[in-house]
């Protein structure tokens, strides 16, 4: 760790602070910090301010799982949904790809070999549908570290990850900034220690005995998985993922869709601050409110871009009934847009089993009318984008060039 956080900044007794274990990475001696066991001791204090955060999270959240609850496909919001969260994540992590480019590499409507991004991107989502798979089944798993290297394995299996033991707890020291071990910014608990660390998170997870709010733990289990930081790779993209399942098994939400990604990607550096507060000086209260406003906050995003998608499927069938030419088969193309909103005519033919000649028509009619628009430029191989709908998702997932 740098040398002013060698030790920690705070007084022997508070025991909300960890400690630290000389150990070797890469020939250099190192500072490793191990923290305590959860739940923070003295208890979170629930200040009249902090009350009124947790009101609002639990308003918003309560918000967000109504609509999902009225939306007429759950499945395509959650759908689209994992994808934009995917991409946010990744990103944190320093990918650069787009949700556009995930999606056109989902539906294969252009043509090319993957790219690196995209892949890990796509990691992601069959990680989170997979655990969400076993958390629904009768027969799957819990929450529970088994369950977390199961989606780890999935995470990095294929892709830049692929070399860093995907499904495997560490077994050799890491560190989070700068170049190497001895001018890291943080230091994770040694291979032995993390192993006890793990085995107090776990039980943590299970253990209901302290009546903590759930939004609360979820945030409290966040910044403890960061801090063990137990895989060589992708420990930020599931730690992240760690909050949605552990919402979803206990009922806070019926579906997987508050994902704070862009919240801490657009707080970057205070999320990563507060973190290095709660390890250096015990500070749970502030971690704490910045977690629960970025509930708030991602939940009530959620909840418009919801209904902005529902207001403009609704609207978009009212304009083509409207029409009077093509009806039925204008109807089928923008209904199959609405999971494939990159889509060419060889898929609109199969998918939808109309004419060659019908699905050209088609295509031509829903131009027109502005819900489509042909992004190719050719005259063969063209593919149609559902423009309005995809911008809804895009928001917040835009790629910054960089700064000259």
């Amino acid at each position: 760790m740098r040398s002013d956080d060698t030790a920690p900044a705070a007084e022997p007794e508070n025991r909300r602070i960890g400690r630290y274990a000389t150990t070797v990475a890469f020939n250099e001696t190192v500072n490793a910090y191990i923290p305590p066991p959860l739940p923070p001791e003295p208890a979170l204090e629930l200040t009249p301010h902090l009350i009124q955060r947790l009101s609002e999270a639990d308003r918003a959240i309560g918000r967000l799982d109504g609509v999902a609850m009225l939306l007429p496909d759950k499945a395509l919001f959650l759908y689209m949904y994992v994808r934009k969260e995917a991409v946010l994540s990744s990103q944190i992590e320093g990918t650069q790809s787009t949700l556009d480019e995930l999606l056109q590499y989902e539906n294969a409507a252009l043509t090319g070999k993957p790219l690196d991004d995209i892949t890990e991107v796509s990691n992601y989502v069959d990680a989170m549908m997979y655990g969400l798979d076993v958390l629904r089944d009768p027969q799957g798993l819990p929450l529970c570290l088994r369950l977390l290297r199961d989606m780890h394995a999935r995470l990095l299996q294929k892709g830049r990850g692929e070399g860093k033991n995907p499904g495997e707890f560490r077994r050799s020291q890491n560190w989070l900034g700068g170049s190497r071990p001895g001018n890291a910014h943080y230091v994770p608990p040694p291979v032995h220690e993390m192993q006890m660390c793990l085995s107090d998170f776990e039980r943590f997870l299970h253990d209901d005995s302290a009546l903590i709010p759930p939004l609360v733990k979820a945030g409290f289990l966040h910044v403890q998985f960061e801090s063990i930081h137990p895989f060589l790779d992708g420990n930020g993209r599931l730690g992240r993922l760690l909050i949605a399942l552990f919402l979803v098994e206990n009922k806070v939400l019926q579906e997987p869709l508050l994902y704070l990604s862009l919240y801490l990607k657009t707080h970057r550096e205070q999320y990563y601050r507060l973190l290095q507060d709660v390890r250096l000086r015990g500070h749970w209260e502030a971690w704490t409110e910045f977690f629960l406003t970025g509930v708030a906050e991602t939940a009530n995003n959620a909840h418009e871009s919801a209904m902005r998608i529902v207001a403009l499927f609704q609207a978009d069938r009212e304009r083509i009934s409207a029409s009077g030419e093509q009806t039925n088969s204008m109807l089928r193309l923008h209904g199959l847009m609405q999971t494939h909103p990159f889509l060419n005519a060889a898929q609109a033919q199969q998918k939808t089993g109309l004419s060659a000649p019908t699905v050209n028509k088609t295509f031509e009619a829903l131009e027109s009318l502005g819900i489509v628009n042909e992004i190719t430029g050719r005259q063969r191989g063209r593919v149609f984008a559902y423009s309005e709908f995809l911008r809804i998702l895009d928001s917040g997932t835009e790629v910054q060039a960089p700064q000259r």
